[in-house]
């Protein structure tokens, strides 16, 4: 597809390289989170040392519906997903979402990404002041839902331009 009149000719190539790269970082962590629940002695590429661990994270009560979801339904509910399965689904709809340029795809962008980053704001209050840890993969997270809040914000004001010029 070529580039479409009136939209920042680096928002595709930005949005798709985000995407790819959020899932990645959730597919990883997805596979992390498995491993050290099958065996409990695997070190994952992302744990450090004792206060650097994203296994330790991931395997957390946060790691899960973001520590929320248990108070619902049950801990092992198919409704507590790891966070990084919503990750998948997250980034998987920004991709697809991304090649509409309608406003209401648009619209749905932006209202997602700024849902992200609350999740990211939230996580990362959690991983700093309650687990005490850093974990890269986390943190990597939390800076491409920035960077995809920023994109779907330039995505919904071309938008709004172009339908105002077609009028």
């Amino acid at each position: 597809m070529g580039a479409i009149q009136g939209f920042p000719k680096w928002e595709r190539k930005v949005r798709m390289f985000l995407c790819l790269f959020g899932l990645v970082l959730s597919i990883y962590a997805l596979h992390v989170e498995v491993s050290r629940e099958r065996n409990p002695d695997y070190r994952a590429l992302c744990d450090l040392g004792e206060s650097v661990s994203c296994s330790k994270v991931f395997t957390s009560r946060w790691g899960r519906g973001f520590g929320l979801v248990q108070y619902f339904v049950a801990k092992d509910s198919p409704l507590n997903q790891p966070n990084s399965v919503l990750g998948i689904i997250f980034y998987t709809l920004q991709m697809g979402l991304g090649l509409s340029v309608s406003k209401k795809a648009a619209a749905f962008l932006v209202f997602s990404s700024w849902v992200s980053v609350a999740g990211s704001l939230y996580l990362a209050s959690i991983l700093a002041f309650v687990l005490g840890d850093f974990c890269m993969v986390c943190v990597s997270t939390y800076i491409v839902n920035f960077a995809l809040l920023y994109t779907n914000l330039k995505r919904k004001r071309a938008v709004q331009e172009i339908k105002e010029k077609a009028r």
